[in-house]
């Protein structure tokens, strides 16, 4: 199976072309600064993924009406080929969230026009016979665009105070995670699921802003000390943005479980990946030194 993806340097763009180095079964292409009937034709992929944009509340309204606009496009030349479109999109289109876990049968109603030109734009993909909107949680990552851990890592260390809000509650989602669902998703309608349509996918464990921002920087913390670096790590600074009610904004993932057996996946534990491979990048010689003491030890245990 042959994808093609928009945004190369995405970090969702990077984490499925990650996931797929080590399978045979799908390739994901990074696509050309334009995409359309012509391109498709050349390439024929299997499908088209388009990234989400991180927060459409907080971007810029062109870039919003830009990406729309691109989407829209896109839509028409898939659905002049017949290929498969497959669009990420930012919980935040749910502006005034919910109380309970939001499903896939409610649709957005964002007060923002911008966001509501991304809703219409939703609408007319569901028209597509062949098609995806998958709901993603907060994307975090370690590298490429919009990958949010990098760039509050970064802020971390560099002793910078990041403010949070504390009254905003949500579901990171770790980027590996989704890549890891978007392929299975792809490889069981490949095989011929026919179970098109809208799914959502987050973390579990719904926590707000300031407490994955806390629970980053005690992390981090830990593991610095752990490789003898003590950096004067930035302080965190809370926020109170929606008055006197928390604003809940939690996705209900079983649709994608009982369609395709895909588990939501523990942000802490991703999460905790992601800082151990930071900290072997930034700091290698203490992890080969860790791996020849450990060795040392497994020898001398041998021996006696």
């Amino acid at each position: 199976m042959k994808c093609l993806v928009l945004q190369a340097e995405h970090c969702l763009n990077l984490a499925l072309r990650g996931t797929a180095v080590q399978r045979g079964d799908i390739a994901y292409l990074p696509a050309p600064a334009v995409v359309d009937v012509g391109v498709l034709t050349e390439i024929a992929p299997d499908a088209v993924i388009v990234p989400p944009l991180a927060d459409p509340g907080h971007c810029e309204p062109a870039a919003v009406y830009r990406h729309a606009d691109r989407v829209e496009a896109l839509l028409e030349a898939c659905q002049t080929l017949g290929i498969p479109l497959v669009w990420g999109v930012s919980d935040t289109l749910y502006e005034d969230g919910a109380e309970s876990p939001i499903d896939e049968t409610v649709l957005p109603q964002p007060r923002d026009a911008a966001m509501r030109r991304l809703v219409e734009v939703g609408q007319r993909v569901r028209h597509h016979p062949r098609h995806l909107i998958l709901r993603l949680g907060p994307l975090f990552g370690l590298e490429g665009e919009d990958a949010w851990l990098s760039e509050l890592i970064e802020s971390l260390v560099r002793g910078e105070s990041v403010r949070a809000t504390q009254d905003l509650v949500l579901c990171p989602t770790s980027v590996m995670a989704a890549a890891r669902a978007i392929t299975g998703m792809l490889l069981q309608l490949d095989s011929g699921a026919g179970a098109w349509g809208t799914y959502h996918l987050c973390g579990t464990e719904p926590v707000s802003v300031f407490t994955f921002c806390s629970v980053v920087r005690t992390q981090l913390a830990t593991r610095l000390e752990g490789v003898g670096a003590s950096p004067a790590l930035g302080e965190l600074q809370a926020l109170n943005q929606h008055h006197d009610t928390p604003l809940r904004r939690v996705l209900d993932c079983r649709r994608l479980l009982d369609v395709f057996g895909i588990h939501q996946k523990s942000w802490r534990l991703e999460l905790g990946l992601m800082l151990d491979a930071w900290c072997q990048q930034h700091y290698p010689d203490h992890d080969e030194a860790d791996n020849g003491s450990r060795d040392s030890s497994r020898g001398e245990a041998a021996r006696a």
